[in-house]
């Protein structure tokens, strides 16, 4: 890791916060939110974003591991209401369900 890619992981660590589905709703309904299952790290997503990794983008989302929000899991995270870990990487906001999905 060069100290630029780990600056990059610490910035976009410091950004992360807790948010509510509630408030994330507006940014699905315009396709602006990417899932990230937990068995990745968020912030190493939201770094490869950052930097275009589309190599590593494209993997992932073969593996279903990180993609666009879909209605049932907007559904799902509506009803069960867990704590999301979030950060934006413009103009996408990657979010991940903290725990057990």
């Amino acid at each position: 890791m060069t100290d630029e890619t780990s600056t990059l992981y610490a910035k976009l660590l410091g950004e992360t916060a807790i948010i509510e589905w509630k408030a994330l709703e507006r940014f699905w309904a315009k396709g602006d939110l990417i899932w990230v299952d937990p068995t990745l790290d968020l912030i190493t997503v939201a770094q490869a974003m950052a930097e275009n990794r589309s190599d590593l983008f494209a993997k992932w989302r073969s593996d279903g591991t990180v993609g666009p929000v879909s209605a049932d899991q907007a559904l799902h995270l509506q009803t069960r209401d867990p704590e999301i870990w979030a950060v934006v990487v413009s103009p996408f906001i990657v979010i991940q369900v903290k725990g057990a999905a």
